[in-house]
C-alpha cells in the first residue's frame, strides 16, 4: 500500500514559494496521507490546512516583509533582530484570527518540526500535540541568533532546519512512499560550511545546549545527505522535488512585497508546469 507525502523546507522570506505551491495544490483539492514541514513551511503548511491560504498569501508578501519586523526596528522593540512574535501574535492571530484548531479538532496527519534546545535535537509535534496559541508554529519558524526562543510546555524551540532543512527523512520515517518535496532553493544551490563566526556566536548565546553549535557545523553535510535521499527517489521515481524555476532577489531573512509577490506567484507557476507529473505520481500511488 502507497502513502504519499508532502514535504516542506524551510527558508525565511523564500517561504512565498512555498506559500503559493500550496495555493495550487488547495486550488487542485490535491490530498496527501501525511504533511510535515520546517521553518517557514511549518507555518505555511499548517495555514493550508487550515484553509487559509489567503492569510499565507498575505503573511507571504506583506506581514514579513514589514521593515520594522526585520532590523534594527524590530531589535530595539524585542532584543532580537527579527521579531516573528509580533508576526505570530499581532498580525496572525489578532489581525487574522488565524489558529490552528481545524488541524487540533481532527486530528489530521502532519507533522512540524522544531529543534528544541533542552534536548539538543529536532523533534517533531503532530497534530495533538500543537497549542492554539500557535507557539510551537512560531517555534518552526525561530531563526538561531537572529530570532527568540520560544518556550512552550516545558520545551524551547527554534527553527528546526539547524539539522532538518528538508525533512524527507521523516517522512519516510513515518512510511511514506511517494513524496512531493517543495524546496525553495534551486536543485543546484550550494551550501557552504558554518563560519567560524557563526559557531562561536552559537556557542556563547546557546551555552545551554553546546549540542546545537556542533549540529551547525555539520549543517551543510546533512543537507546534503537531505538532498541525495531525493535525487535518488525522484531517480527511481517515487518523487517529485518542486522548486524555484528562476532566481529571484530574495534573502531568508528580507524581501519587498512586489519579489515575495513574483515569488508566490512563481511557485503556483511551477506547480502548474508540473501538474502532469504530480498527478501522475499521485495516481501511482493510490
Amino acid at each position: 500500500m502507497e502513502k504519499l507525502g508532502l514535504v516542506l523546507e524551510g527558508g525565511g522570506i523564500r517561504g512565498a514559494y512555498t506559500a503559493g505551491a500550496l495555493e495550487w495544490l488547495k486550488d487542485n483539492n490535491v490530498k496527501f496521507d501525511y504533511y510535515v514541514g520546517i521553518s517557514s513551511g511549518a507555518a505555511y503548511l499548517s495555514f493550508y490546512l487550515e484553509d487559509r491560504v489567503e492569510v499565507a498569501h498575505k503573511m507571504a508578501t506583506y506581514y514579513t516583509c514589514q521593515k520594522d519586523v526585520v532590523g534594527l526596528k524590530a531589535l530595539l522593540r524585542c532584543g532580537h533582530y527579527v521579531d516573528y512574535q509580533r508576526v505570530f501574535e499581532e498580525d496572525m492571530r489578532k489581525k487574522e484570527g488565524m489558529n490552528v484548531d481545524k488541524i487540533i479538532s481532527e486530528n489530521l496527519p502532519m507533522e512540524v518540526g522544531c529543534y528544541d534546545l533542552a534536548q539538543g535535537k529536532t523533534i517533531y509535534f503532530n497534530a495533538e500535540q500543537l497549542d492554539r496559541e500557535m507557539k510551537i508554529i512560531r517555534g518552526a519558524c525561530a531563526l538561531p541568533i537572529a530570532s527568540a526562543v520560544v518556550d512552550v510546555n516545558g520545551y524551547r524551540l527554534m527553527d528546526g532546519g539547524i539539522t532538518k532543512m528538508i525533512p524527507i527523512e521523516r517522512a519516510l520515517e513515518q512510511n511514506c512512499t511517494k513524496c512531493l518535496v517543495i524546496t525553495t532553493k534551486p536543485k543546484d544551490y550550494v551550501r557552504k560550511p558554518s563560519s567560524k563566526i557563526v559557531c562561536w556566536l552559537m556557542k556563547l548565546i546557546y551555552r545551554e545546549c553546546p549540542q546545537m553549535a556542533e549540529d551547525y557545523k555539520v549543517r551543510h553535510l546533512n543537507y546534503y545527505k537531505q538532498r541525495k535521499i531525493i535525487d535518488d527517489m525522484c531517480e527511481k521515481g517515487d518523487a517529485i522535488n518542486i522548486y524555484p524555476s528562476k532566481t529571484l532577489k530574495v534573502s531568508r531573512w528580507k524581501g519587498d512585497p512586489a519579489t515575495c509577490e513574483e515569488l508566490y506567484q512563481l511557485g503556483y507557476s511551477d506547480m502548474e508546469k508540473q501538474k502532469d507529473q504530480i498527478f501522475a505520481l499521485l495516481q501511482n500511488g493510490e
